[in-house]
């Protein structure tokens, strides 16, 4: 049996686009589900079952599942904080990005934002329950917002 994310997940747009090719484009004998929880139950108690959804929905029930590796080319890599970080489970990891627009930056509030999303990103990760920048990546993006600054 299927099990992944439901229409309204951004999870599912991107798999959709990035994997099959077309967003939204799916096939129909799957089980969806909004809750990546049920997702796992769906999986861990279905014997083969096989599914997809947020890497830390795995690291919550690693005594439940298995990991799956893909090949980009470059052999088998299996997902983990540092993969996922240095882009090498690709195709099937992403980003996540803020683009405010120059005119924003200069409001104060918007500043103050970006710069306590920068200085806290690795608390925010941690309770968003996504993979966390590394401080290179942190330092980058403090240097992009200053020069964006003007």
């Amino acid at each position: 049996s299927l099990y992944g994310p439901g229409t309204d997940s951004g999870t599912f747009d991107f798999f959709t686009e990035t994997i099959n090719g077309e967003k939204g484009d799916t096939r129909k004998d799957y089980q969806p589900s909004e809750d990546d929880n049920v997702l796992v139950q769906g999986v861990s108690g279905d014997k083969g079952g096989l599914g997809y959804f947020g890497f830390s929905y795995y690291e919550q029930n690693m005594d439940k599942l298995n990991l799956v590796g893909v090949d980009a080319g470059k052999g088998c890599v299996k997902p983990s904080k540092e993969t996922i970080q240095d882009g090498s489970y690709a195709p099937l990891s992403r980003p996540l990005f803020m683009y405010p627009a120059a005119k924003a930056i200069a409001r104060p509030e918007v500043k103050a934002f970006l710069d306590y999303v920068l200085e806290n990103n690795q608390t925010i990760a941690d309770n968003a329950k996504i993979v966390p920048m590394t401080d290179q990546q942190a330092a980058k993006a403090k240097t992009d917002l200053t020069k964006a600054e003007g």
